[in-house]
């Protein structure tokens, strides 16, 4: 197992839990994603994870799989914003893996870029991977979760086959309050979760739950890379924009998916479990935590450094 357990999944969880329980995931590869398919696979399930590079998806899936033996993880090229390449994949899930019983729809594209210079094309594009594509997932997968569902009945006390028949969004905080150089994936997250909450709605007289989880400031990941800058000041500042004073861990966004998915959830549905320190009760535009100062930044036309993507804010 090339990951210590402790690194990905808490020790309070009872091992089998997803016993031959299957989980389709999109975005799968990707650093927090993986990280809950590895924590499901290692309490005894199997796994789908779907990306849009081969390479690593194949990989990710290989790696993922080698932390419980016997463990069957499939890598499969999908794009989130292809309806029938999507229904494709949650039927081959289905097939090769004897079910699909729950689903994480974590594909999703970001960038800092103030609206300046953030043209329609790029403003859609991240609307089709995040709201389309969580949408599309959900499509896909809904057939299958209900035939779950129907199998391992939602009751009190636990079905004694567990659970079945979820599905979990993954999301972000940014619109609670504003954020600057996220006018795009505020507009898609907003989406993302109110395509969750009709699911709850819709399909939860059916036994389907529907939940969003939304990340806060991770260590270690893509995003964290991509939308904070490195330098030792910043981040000393960004986690003390944190009421707990730390930047989580990705086991702890684990944990909250086998909370959902586990029998102790059994009763969530429709919520949204933020997993963030506390983070967005204090992360105003341009606060504490930030390294881009609102409204400073906008007003002197900087370009956004030290991260791995950003536009310059050209007016």
């Amino acid at each position: 197992m090339s990951i210590p357990r402790e690194k990905f999944l808490s020790s309070v969880w009872r091992d089998d839990i997803f016993k031959d329980k299957v989980l389709f995931c999109t975005g799968g590869a990707g650093t927090i994603c993986s990280m809950q398919v590895r924590a499901f696979v290692a309490l005894g399930g199997n796994a789908m994870i779907t990306g849009r590079n081969l390479e690593k998806t194949e990989k990710g899936a290989a790696d993922i799989a080698s932390v419980r033996p016997g463990a069957k993880v499939i890598g499969l090229v999908a794009d989130v914003r292809d309806i029938k390449a999507m229904e494709a994949a949650a039927e081959r899930c289905a097939k090769e893996l004897g079910s699909l019983d729950f689903a994480i729809a974590g594909a999703a594209g970001n960038f800092l870029a103030p609206m300046a210079q953030l043209s329609s094309n790029a403003f859609k594009t991240v609307m089709d991977i995040d709201a389309i594509g969580s949408y599309n997932t959900a499509k896909a997968t809904l057939p299958h979760l209900l035939a779950s569902a129907k199998q391992h009945k939602n009751i009190s006390p636990a079905s004694p086959t567990g659970t079945g028949g979820r599905l979990i969004f993954i999301s972000a905080t940014f619109h609670y309050r504003g954020q600057p150089l996220q006018a795009h994936v505020q507009a898609a997250k907003a989406a993302v979760d109110q395509i969750s909450h009709s699911v709850s709605i819709e399909y939860g007289p059916f036994g389907i739950t529907s939940n969003v989880i939304t990340p806060g400031p991770i260590a270690g990941t893509e995003g964290m890379a991509r939308l904070s800058a490195s330098d030792e000041a910043s981040v000393k500042r960004s986690k003390m924009g944190v009421p707990v004073g730390r930047w989580g861990e990705v086991k702890e966004i684990s944990d909250a998916m086998v909370y959902l998915f586990s029998d102790a959830g059994s009763y969530v549905n429709g919520a949204t479990l933020v997993v963030d320190g506390g983070a967005w009760r204090t992360s105003g535009p341009g606060g504490e935590g930030s390294a881009w100062r609102y409204p400073d930044f906008l007003l002197g036309g900087g370009e956004v450094t030290g991260v791995g993507g950003g536009k310059k804010a050209k007016l």
